[in-house]
């Protein structure tokens, strides 16, 4: 059984819902998103059974740092503070909490809530600020997170500050429209961040590449390679259904403990093509069951998996489980691929 390698660095995303839809976003989290959290039972009680299993497979697998990221880890700050006790529990280090900063307007509450995560082991935020969550975030609500941070004596960066001066033009108090940002920065300022941030086109970002990119042939793009990094624990992600998602792979997820201790063969089809002959290989897996091409072809060989995989995840055996707030998906055909991904993927473009 195949197992995934150098799983020394990763980050836990603790939930999928967020307060933004980014044009970047690799994990197309957004406010339409199924609902839920790591620590959070079904009946909307804390629970940290999930997270203290998930630690112990971290730590077999020889990981003991983390980041913690989502969608908006701040949308239940109750979840969050039980999520960094638990790490800081079994000895895994939080090195920081991404965050959009859309809760920093009370300053009251953000400095208790700062107080509060230093007490559970938390003493960094990552807090984003550029154009694409400008569309979303007011920037002023960044800057005033990051005053706090300074008051408090709790550490931070700004992700990324740079894009301040690329934003000088715009009003600090409110979000922007696409329209005011394209008037105001540039008419290709989706673009120039993109080039900027040296982006990954996954998630949700395949929308940039599509609008800003060259068209290919198939044949020109695929890859016969065997697709090495989806068992390559480089940066990986682990998701609030404790799912190993591989660097820069969003849409496939398979169960950490499975990561850790070895993929059962012959159960995820799609996974196996890859590892076997890359997007070649994929293609053919996907053209034998009815898959076409767009005739006007695809910006580059990961986009065109990522359509293939979208394609795949949508046909008969797609399943929906309700929840208890929301229904989640699965694919029955295909249980590496996270339909609910794709389709929101798609969307915000």
């Amino acid at each position: 059984m195949l197992k995934v390698q150098g799983m020394r660095h990763g980050g836990v995303m603790a939930n999928y819902i967020c307060t933004a839809a980014c044009r970047h976003c690799m994990y197309a989290s957004s406010p339409d998103r199924s609902d839920g959290y790591i620590t959070r039972k079904a009946d909307g009680g804390i629970s940290k059974k999930a997270a203290e299993n998930m630690c112990g497979l971290l730590r077999e697998a020889g990981c003991y740092s983390v980041h913690i990221g989502g969608g908006e880890p701040f949308m239940d700050f109750e979840g969050l503070l039980a999520l960094v006790q638990t790490l800081t529990d079994a000895r895994i280090s939080v090195e920081y909490i991404e965050t959009n900063a859309y809760w920093a307007a009370d300053n009251a509450r953000t400095k208790k809530w700062l107080s509060e995560l230093a007490r559970a082991g938390g003493d960094t935020l990552c807090i984003s600020l550029d154009p694409y969550h400008a569309e979303y975030v007011p920037i002023e609500l960044a800057l005033a997170l990051a005053k706090a941070c300074r008051d408090t004596g709790f550490g931070f960066f700004l992700w990324q500050e740079r894009f301040l001066k690329m934003m000088t033009g715009l009003a600090r108090g409110r979000a922007h429209s696409r329209a005011e940002m394209e008037k105001l920065i540039s008419p290709r300022y989706i673009c120039d961040t993109a080039k900027i941030y040296g982006i990954g086109y996954g998630g949700r970002a395949v929308g940039i590449e599509a609008e800003y990119s060259k068209k290919f042939p198939v044949e020109a793009i695929v890859d016969s390679k065997p697709c090495r990094r989806l068992i390559s624990g480089g940066h990986f992600h682990i998701d609030m259904h404790c799912r190993y998602i591989p660097s820069g792979c969003t849409g496939v997820a398979i169960p950490l403990e499975e990561a850790v201790r070895g993929i059962p063969d012959s159960k995820y089809p799609v996974l196996e093509a890859l590892l076997e002959g890359g997007s070649a290989n994929l293609l053919r897996f996907a053209r034998e069951r009815g898959f076409i091409p767009e005739p006007d072809g695809y910006p580059s060989g990961c986009t065109l998996c990522f359509h293939i995989r979208r394609w795949l995840s949508e046909q008969p055996g797609a399943v929906q489980d309700g929840g208890a707030r929301r229904l989640t998906y699965s694919c029955a055909a295909y249980p590496e691929l996270d339909p609910e991904h794709y389709r929101e993927s798609m969307k915000y473009w």
